[in-house]
């Protein structure tokens, strides 16, 4: 009953905190160069390999490691089979103009000894009657638009994202949402997820 407690309270606050960010349209940028922005996004991001780190400057673990053992279908955003991770949200960061230096939520992944390692950042826009347009950053469109990540997530939360591999290879692509080489390890806190409905951009 106390785990499921947790899982809960983690989930309204994950949803009150994107519901306070979203008053305040994010915006497309036309990248000047991509691959500088990767390398600064990476440089900045850095000192988050230290999970401690991005604790203290506000991102708050989801709990959950998320994995998409198939693919997305029909209707569905087209995610490849593979993990994505444990997520990291910041909630002060969300509806802000887009920044390659200041993702909305950083992705770890566990390792030996239930140590996380820093595997991705991801850019996350809520879905609002103030975004025109599909967001892009690096060069690249978001994913999208599409329902929340249930059940870490409300359907509700209809967003963009962005996904990008920055510490870690990925056979699918630094752009793909999920990635093969991520593993979660079996507990309760694993959640096998189906990819998300897409949703229309109203």
């Amino acid at each position: 009953m106390a785990a499921r407690h947790l899982f809960q309270t983690g989930s309204i606050a994950l949803t009150l905190v994107c519901a306070l960010g979203i008053g305040a349209p994010a915006f497309a940028q036309a990248p000047k160069d991509p691959a500088a922005d990767l390398k600064r996004a990476r440089d900045a991001l850095d000192k988050y390999k230290d999970p401690v780190a991005a604790i203290h400057d506000g991102y708050f673990s989801t709990l959950g490691c998320v994995t998409y053992p198939k693919p997305g279908a029909a209707g569905q955003v087209p995610y490849p089979a593979g993990g994505m991770g444990v997520h990291f949200f910041n909630g002060a960061l969300m509806g802000a103009p887009l920044d390659p230096t200041k993702p909305q939520v950083l992705v770890y992944e566990p390792g030996a000894g239930g140590k996380l390692q820093l595997v991705a950042a991801e850019w996350f826009v809520p879905l609002t009657p103030e975004l025109k347009g599909k967001p892009e950053l690096f060069g690249r469109p978001f994913d999208g638009p599409m329902e929340g990540h249930h059940p870490l997530m409300p359907h509700g939360l209809h967003h963009y994202d962005l996904h990008v591999w920055l510490w870690k290879d990925n056979p699918a692509g630094m752009f793909s949402p999920t990635n093969p080489k991520i593993k979660c390890p079996k507990g309760p806190y694993t959640f096998e997820e189906t990819a998300p409905k897409i949703v229309p951009h109203k």
